[in-house]
């Protein structure tokens, strides 16, 4: 089986995509792969990973004898990402059209990761997990630091190399610095509760002022709408009034400045 795992690395196969291909969890994945013997994983499974090999026999010495090379990684690469494409065309609701092969295949590993976690962590904390991973994603474009920490995050796991910058590289050299600093003090028990106290209390008074303004804004809007539905002469905004309405807003915004 260490000859199996090598294999696996040698072609370039992610959890995720053995996962997809097998029709299991990543989880289970990591199970079968730390058996003694081939013969110990379910037959199907066997069967299906032996197609992908384009093996008839398991054994150590048939997985020894394997050589990698350009020829046989594309034919494998090809058996995997078809079979692969069959299960997210029957699986997905989504509409990918527009978007990159790579950029399907991004969607498709992320939405089955979603997924998985779920369904593994069937409990109030793995959903909440997942729903802020979602607020992450609307928050992004408004707050850069979110690409930043992203980046972080890749690179301590290994998935891309430290000295790649996606974004705008001085700022996420600074903040990389800062997150590994605040973190080492966090993993080696220099940040107590008692003494970031009042740096917390100030966190959630930065909130709560933020909210406090956004409920203001949304109330002067609310105001300022029903204003100008008065003065239109109409009940709500439709398709057919929008564009009248919103100029109607904005001409009421512009007495007050």
């Amino acid at each position: 089986m260490d000859r199996l795992n090598e294999l696996l690395q040698e072609l370039g196969i992610s959890k995720v995509k053995l996962a997809k291909y097998l029709g299991v969890s990543r989880q289970m994945v990591y199970n079968y792969l730390i058996l003694d013997s081939l013969d110990k994983w379910p037959k199907e499974k066997k069967v299906l990973l032996l197609q992908l090999l384009d093996i008839k026999d398991g054994n150590d010495t048939t997985l020894k004898s394997i050589h990698v090379d350009t020829e046989y990684l594309m034919d494998v690469e090809k058996r995997l990402n078809l079979a692969v494409k069959a299960s997210n065309d029957s699986d997905s609701l989504l509409d990918l059209n527009g978007l990159s092969k790579e950029g399907r295949t991004l969607i498709s590993d992320i939405a089955f990761l979603l997924k998985e976690k779920l369904v593994e962590d069937d409990d109030e904390a793995g959903e909440s997990a997942v729903r802020y991973l979602y607020y992450m994603l609307q928050s992004m474009e408004n707050v850069a630091e979110i690409k930043y920490i992203l980046g972080y995050m890749a690179k301590t796991n290994g998935f891309i190399s430290p000295d790649e910058y996606a974004f705008d590289a001085d700022k996420q050299f600074i903040f990389e610095g800062i997150l590994y600093s605040a973190l080492t003090l966090y993993n080696n028990g220099g940040a107590s509760k008692s003494k970031i106290a009042e740096t917390h209390k100030r966190f959630i008074q930065e909130i709560e002022q933020k909210n406090e303004e956004k409920l203001s804004r949304t109330q002067q809007l609310n105001t300022v709408k029903i204003q100008a539905l008065r003065e239109l002469g109409y009940t709500d905004i439709n398709s057919n009034n929008a564009a009248e309405v919103f100029e109607k807003i904005a001409e009421i915004q512009s007495r007050k400045v």
